[in-house]
């Protein structure tokens, strides 16, 4: 490991221990990190205690994971010579057609189209991505090795634990699993499952596939949408790092994947999981991923499902890339039919009902048994509903509390014929396809305000349920998921979050068939490809396209890969439209970010902007409370200085004006705390990528009321690749200053005539 990685990271671990607080007495596992090397440390934590436990040994940090009870971790985090005691938490997962939607398949004989391209990048050939996650399963289909020789390069390994009959190849070129900190935890996990890189959950093989899948013909999801699966680089090597399991991950685990996948020698890091939004000082992910990107590796992760409420987005830090989940053009459509009206909404049920019977239909709020309360009926929980009343019945069940699978297998076993499953209005018109073990629909607010209103009003209503096979061509597309997180970022609003969208809903992959088809334990049905929904499935999406892209571009840094993905995006639909959110209106960059992934412009973007060291040194030390107080034992310029080469000037944080969060060279601009009666002015640099002699015009979309854009200067001429050039956008609160009390946004685009380079802008007076 090189002597400035290793001084880097700790230049950041110990800049987030200044602002980290007294660990938690329920926490027992930490890192901690130290002045001295490892071997110290551990001798100083013996010399207190003999009731400790070393999980994980991070040299690259000097930190390491251990298990100790809370009086030792505040003696160590007052200890003179120790950094940082940061406590574990838990994080979550984040749970075909697709590339067909964004274009890597378009090819018309046109060399210049989409599925060219895609072939000229070699299907991310020579490429390694990485996924931190519940593992693989090495049967898949999608995990074939076919004609792909032995990797050249790869430090990593197979690690099969206990698992006897787990194998590798020349695609799976690697699979270790890390569980210390998740079984230190007091969190049940199976014997099988802590001891081996296996996917017992599914989730992984699902993510992985998504991104590196080699090509598998004849696949679908219980009988629908069938074709070809593949990954966004389905040539690329890939390396499952399972730190992950049913009740979670433990960010311990996390680190310790992170670190070894780096070390390994992995391109791309694909993190499909997170935890609600924590100081950085408090996110062992955060840190991990710092390392990640200043090796060389570009870290993609999910932004989380705890949508459409603002400031939900999670995994924050600029240097990762978080990804957003939109709808794509492809619905699997149920027609749900009662009296003279037909509704649609979707599933993947294997069984449908005949088109020309009706059944009796019942509310779910009206099955319940004597004496028992409505609103579990209405829910069809458990136990809730009367067979008497169901028997023969489709039942309309209301959305929540309990799975919605598992609620038409509460019908099933209240003898109920079928369901429609319907949107409270809190989730609208968000709708998820579920394979039910009934002929099922699920169905929008809007929709269902209409069939209730047809029940109550008949005596004896009927209806009946019809599922079809894949349509496709939906407009609009696409349409962000009422799940997937919004911003703004909570902890430094000066950088737009989410970065980007990509399609993550009805998503169709590989599966674990370890594990039932919806993850369930009553569902025994055990297939090899399902569908799944969630920033998750989004996430792998751009780290694919991340695979194509290093392909094409092997000497590109990570910053330019996540710039090069931002800035070609399209912030339109295929209906002409804006992209639209789960109630129709038009979304704002707090839902997509930079926009939708374009695959095919994202590999030749004309400029980029390049993130460096010497740019996150200084937005780390924009971030200190006070400009003039020295909160690091050691300071973050004179350890950033020890990474550069010999023969360059030492660093030292700035105190000027330019040392603002908001200048970071980042793709997007966000601007908070806007000054009414003076211009807040945001610096940028972008580079050369395209052709050697280009020229590039701006053109604004202005917000439509509270702030003013202005770009200096307002074209910028480059006579050789890789030349870098830097403007500055102007923010001035116009005659409408309550408007920019709220956030607005706008955006600005460079062109050459071949080249869009945009960059959405996000502004407000508001300080938080």
């Amino acid at each position: 490991m090189g002597r400035g990685a290793a001084v880097l990271l700790l230049a950041f671990v110990l800049f987030l221990a200044s602002h980290s607080t007294p660990a938690s007495a329920a926490t027992k596992s930490y890192l901690v990190v130290s002045k001295d090397p490892v071997s110290v440390l551990i001798a100083l934590i013996a010399g207190l205690t003999s009731n400790f436990k070393t999980l994980y040994v991070f040299d690259e940090i000097k930190g390491i994971g251990v298990q100790i009870d809370d009086v030792l971790a505040l003696l160590l985090q007052n200890n003179p010579r120790v950094f940082a005691v940061i406590p574990d938490r838990l994080h979550n997962v984040y749970t075909t057609h697709s590339w067909g939607f964004l274009g890597l398949e378009t090819y018309d004989g046109n060399m210049e189209t989409a599925g060219w391209k895609w072939h000229a990048s070699a299907f991310g050939e020579g490429v390694v991505i990485g996924h931190v996650d519940t593992g693989v399963s090495p049967i898949s289909e999608s995990f074939r090795d076919d004609d792909l020789s032995a990797p050249f390069g790869w430090l990593g390994r197979c690690d099969a634990g206990k698992d006897t009959t787990f194998r590798c190849n020349n695609k799976l070129i690697g699979a270790r699993y890390f569980s210390a900190g998740i079984q230190s935890s007091n969190t049940l996990v199976g014997e099988a499952d802590a001891n081996s890189p296996r996917d017992y959950v599914g989730h992984g093989s699902h993510t992985l596939s998504t991104s590196g899948g080699g090509f598998v013909n004849g696949t679908s999801a219980f009988g629908h949408g069938k074709g070809t699966a593949k990954g966004g680089s389905p040539k690329a090597r890939v390396a499952s790092y399972k730190a992950c399991y049913a009740p979670g991950c433990s960010s311990m685990d996390i680190l310790a994947a992170i670190l070894a996948a780096v070390a390994d020698g992995v391109d791309v890091l694909s993190l499909s999981l997170g935890a609600d939004a924590a100081d950085y000082a408090a996110d062992l992910m955060a840190i991990g991923t710092f390392y990640a990107v200043q090796k060389g590796v570009t870290v993609v992760c999910a932004g989380g499902n705890s949508g459409p409420q603002p400031g939900s987005v999670s995994n924050l830090a600029p240097w990762m890339l978080t990804v957003g989940a939109s709808t794509m053009d492809r619905d699997f459509p149920a027609q749900v039919t009662y009296g003279a009206t037909t509704i649609k909404g979707l599933s993947l049920s294997t069984s449908t009902e005949p088109a020309n019977k009706q059944y009796p239909m019942i509310s779910g709020d009206k099955a319940n048994p004597d004496g028992q309360s409505s609103v579990n009926s209405a829910l069809c929980v458990p136990g809730s509903l009367d067979p008497a009343k169901v028997n023969g019945k489709i039942v309309v069940c209301t959305r929540g509390v309990n799975g919605r699978v598992e609620k038409g297998l509460v019908v099933k076993k209240a003898g109920g014929v079928g369901m429609v499953l319907c949107n409270d209005e809190i989730a609208g018109n968000g709708l998820i396809t579920d394979p039910h073990l009934i002929p099922a629909a699920h169905c929008s607010y809007s929709d269902c305000k209409k069939l209730i209103a047809y029940l109550r009003s008949n005596e004896s209503p009927v209806g009946n349920i019809t599922v079809a096979d894949a349509e496709f061509h939906v407009k609009p597309a696409p349409v962000m998921a009422f799940f997937s997180s919004r911003g703004p970022n909570t902890i430094t609003p000066q950088i737009l979050k989410p970065d980007i969208t990509a399609p993550g809903v009805s998503v169709i992959a590989a599966i674990s068939e370890e594990v039932s088809a919806t993850g369930l334990d009553f569902d025994d049905r055990r297939v090899p490809y399902g569908i799944m929904s969630g920033t998750s499935m989004a996430c792998p999406h751009v780290s694919g396209v991340a695979g194509l892209v290093k392909a094409e571009h092997t000497e590109w840094t990570p910053a330019m890969i996540k710039s090069a993905i931002m800035t070609t995006a399209s912030n339109g639909d295929n209906d002409n439209g804006p992209i639209r959110d789960e109630t129709g209106a038009a979304a704002t960059p707090f839902s997509y970010g930079s926009g939708q992934l374009n695959p095919v412009r994202a590999l030749d973007p004309g400029l980029v902007y390049d993130t460096t060291l010497y740019d996150y040194a200084n937005f780390l030390c924009s971030l200190r409370p006070t400009q003039s107080q020295n909160l690091l034992p050691i300071s973050i310029p004179f350890l950033v200085s020890l990474f550069l080469p010999a023969n360059s000037n030492p660093f030292t944080c700035s105190l000027g004006v330019a040392v603002r969060p908001e200048n970071l060279n980042y793709p997007s601009i966000s601007a908070a705390c806007l000054s009414v009666s003076k211009t807040t002015t945001v610096t940028r640099r972008v580079k050369n990528v395209g052709a050697a002699y280009s020229k590039y015009t701006v053109s604004i979309v202005q917000p439509t009321a509270g702030v003013k854009i202005t770009v200096k200067p307002s074209t910028l001429s480059f006579s050789q690749i890789g030349e870098e050039k830097e403007f500055t956008v102007e923010l001035d609160v116009d005659d409408a200053p309550a408007v920019a009390a709220n956030y607005v946004f706008g955006s600005i685009e460079w062109t050459d005539g071949t080249h869009r380079v945009r960059s959405p802008v996000v502004a407000t007076t508001k300080c938080s």
